[in-house]
């Protein structure tokens, strides 16, 4: 029982999860909500993102088998209506407190499971799986400051296209740490296209430009030296997880896509917190 349960928790793919969710309620409360409702805004987003993943293992596992044969699916340790119960109580339990919090969240919620459902069943395999992803990466404030506070500020006019980009890097960077089995089952994906050398730099380059609006608006914002000192420690987190992203291994290439998931997120939150401390949100 104890082997099937951390199956299961394998299966709603945990780190993107609490990370969503932990980003999700960390911008709640930038946005005003206070501390319940921030935490109830995390739990939307971890089971959304729960479904997702669920769906995720079920649409690869044919790939998964040969390719990725210790996954909980693959291995039988987790049934295929186990797995079904549990996108769908992701799906429920995401969409209904979402609904719960503010009717209109609910809409944004349910454009989230759109594009990562169409990123689990139909672009994951082409050359498009990025654009989901990245724009995911970027509903994500909308969500949680909208779910805060009914509203959505100017400001945010800056942070969301820098998420797509970020969103866009972190999507290059786990196909770079699933390359060999993606070649190996056949699927066929933008790092495949591009070469890995290609891809590392475009992820750099994406993650340049992230750099760049940050560091701008926070000085145009006039940030407090503290903020300012934050985002510079991001940025650096991510530049170690990029440059970890040339390993030649696979797993050193999956810790490089995870602190470089990280680092934007901790990036984002000390954007916010320059912006919310100059008076500008």
């Amino acid at each position: 029982m104890i082997a099937r349960g951390v199956g299961i928790v394998r299966l709603v793919h945990p780190f993107p999860c609490l990370l969503d969710a932990v980003l999700t309620a960390g911008i709640g409360l930038f946005a005003g909500a206070d501390g319940p409702t921030a935490a109830l805004l995390g739990l939307a987003m971890f089971c959304l993102q729960a479904s997702i993943g669920a769906v995720n293992d079920l649409a690869d596992l044919e790939h998964d088998r040969q390719g990725k044969p210790a996954k909980p699916l693959a291995t039988g340790l987790v049934g295929l209506p186990t797995a079904g119960l549990v996108a769908m109580a992701g799906f429920a339990a995401g969409l209904g407190l979402s609904i719960a919090i503010r009717p209109g969240l609910g809409l944004i919620g349910l454009a989230g499971l759109g594009l990562g459902y169409a990123y689990d069943l139909r672009l994951k395999s082409s050359p498009w799986s990025w654009l989901p992803f990245a724009c995911g990466i970027g509903l994500l404030p909308v969500y949680a400051w909208f779910g805060a506070s009914g509203d959505v500020p100017p400001a945010l006019g800056f942070l969301v296209p820098a998420a797509v980009l970020g969103g866009a890097a972190l999507a290059l960077a786990n196909q770079l740490a699933d390359d060999e089995r993606d070649r190996a089952s056949g699927v066929r994906t933008t790092v495949g296209l591009l070469g890995r050398k290609r891809a590392w730099q475009l992820i750099a380059a994406l993650h340049i430009a992230v750099a760049i609006i940050a560091i701008l608006t926070l000085l145009g914002a006039r940030a407090g030296i503290v903020a300012f000192g934050a985002a510079l420690l991001s940025i650096e987190l991510i530049a170690v997880g990029t440059e970890l992203g040339r390993s030649p291994t696979a797993a050193g290439r999956e810790r490089a896509w995870e602190l470089q998931a990280i680092g934007l997120g901790c990036l984002g939150l000390a954007w916010l917190a320059g912006l919310s401390g100059a008076g500008r949100l």
